[in-house]
């Protein structure tokens, strides 16, 4: 079964990125496929470079790039919510004059497009958080 999954919870200030994860990780462990992982509103915050977690907390903008890696999955930040959140890359720093970016580089920014996209070409989207 292929899967796709939107994330709407930062990973700090929700459970949702976590349990989304661990979904992720269950997903592909069972020989499942995932063809999208949308982050939008506080999701995108997951793929923010900039932010620190605390010495006992998962990492989490770390294990969704680990599992890019690992998996060769599709990770995209909504540009309109990133924008928003100063998750941003070099091209919309320099579109919008700032002075650095911060979106990690195993994720991509894109509209919401790819989310519709994703629903077309999946055959289950699972949310995890707030919509």
């Amino acid at each position: 079964m292929k899967y796709t999954i939107v994330v709407y919870g930062a990973p700090f200030s929700s459970q949702a990125p976590y349990s989304a994860c661990q979904f992720a990780k269950a997903v592909l462990a069972r020989g499942h496929s995932i063809y999208r992982i949308f982050f939008y509103h506080d999701g995108v915050l997951n793929a923010s470079s900039l932010s620190i977690a605390p010495q006992d907390d998962a990492y989490l903008p770390a294990e969704w790039a680990t599992l890019k890696r690992e998996h060769n999955l599709d990770l995209v930040a909504c540009i309109g919510a990133s924008v928003k959140r100063g998750v941003i890359t070099p091209s919309e720093a320099e579109r919008y004059q700032r002075s650095g970016d911060s979106l990690q580089s195993e994720f991509e920014l894109s509209g919401l497009g790819q989310l519709v996209d994703a629903a077309l070409y999946s055959d289950r989207v699972i949310t995890f958080g707030a919509g």
